[in-house]
């Protein structure tokens, strides 16, 4: 469940969305993504997400440090309370540039608001993390999320098994529709969005306006820092979906109507950029 600029094989994918009023930033989303990637490319490779936002900076992506766990934990928090459901143990403002790129985890990050600025700026990656990209898939981009703000992740090969989580905050175009980035494409083109894609992945939300009792309780340890902890949730929802389940290309989506309720029924595949 990825967008890749050259032939990988993405796996064990868990995505979170939370809305939450920081003390600092506001209402805002924070997003999460992790996956095993395998690099089918002969050479670097990057993934590719649209956030449904007007821009995004460095300041926004959050370091995880020691807690390269964060994701794995809202997941196991999942599974624990679904196993005893069923009776069983168990940042400031910068200043805007048409592309930014920094380092982040293993990745060489490029943030654009126009994607098609990206080939430009791709001579500032390092050689061994520096994709090919296809045109058409910049431009799929620009014509299908022109409002969308646009992280390219770049990796080698040596790198790709070993990336923590990233996770970052941003503020949305609409706060009560919670949206995970779930295209799917791993040729380097653009998506097919009529397509059915099979998916391993899971995926969790959290709000801090939940009534009590709502959600799995997410324990976080000592050690985790003070910054990053105010991102963080204290209770979250999730699916599993899974077994090369097949669903309609496109994004997840959900209400905070819907999230409150906990009915994630009502998640919905919306190939949101579509007209």
């Amino acid at each position: 469940m990825c967008i890749s600029t050259g032939a990988a094989d993405f796996s064990g994918t868990i995505v979170y969305c939370g809305r939450q009023h920081h003390p600092e930033h506001g209402l805002i989303h924070v997003l999460g993504y992790q996956n095993t990637a395998v690099n089918l490319a002969e050479g670097p490779n990057a993934m590719l997400l649209h956030l449904p936002t007007s821009h995004l900076t460095p300041r926004h992506f959050l370091p995880t440090g020691r807690d390269g766990d964060v994701l794995r934990r809202m997941v196991t928090a999942v599974e624990d309370a679904e196993a005893a459901a069923d009776g069983i143990a168990l940042m400031g403002a910068e200043p805007r540039s048409a592309v930014q790129v920094f380092d982040h985890d293993v990745y060489t990050v490029l943030l654009a608001d126009d994607p098609t600025a990206i080939p430009a700026a791709l001579w500032r990656v390092p050689p061994h993390r520096r994709p090919a990209l296809d045109p058409d898939l910049l431009n799929f981009y620009a014509d299908h999320f022109p409002d969308h703000a646009i992280a390219l992740c770049c990796f080698d090969n040596a790198d790709a098994r070993r990336a923590k989580p990233l996770l970052l905050r941003y503020a949305p175009h609409d706060p009560d529709l919670l949206t995970l980035p779930a295209l799917d494409s791993h040729t380097g083109g653009p998506p097919d969005l009529d397509a059915t894609v099979p998916v391993d992945h899971w995926v969790l939300y959290s709000t801090d306006e939940a009534p009590p009792g709502w959600g799995a309780p997410v324990p976080h340890p000592p050690t985790t820092r003070h910054r990053l902890r105010t991102f963080l949730p204290t209770t979250v929802m999730g699916r599993h979906y899974g077994a090369g389940q097949p669903l309609p290309n496109g994004d997840f989506t959900l209400t905070h109507d819907a999230l409150l309720s906990g009915d994630l029924d009502r998640v919905e595949r919306r190939q949101v950029g579509r007209h």
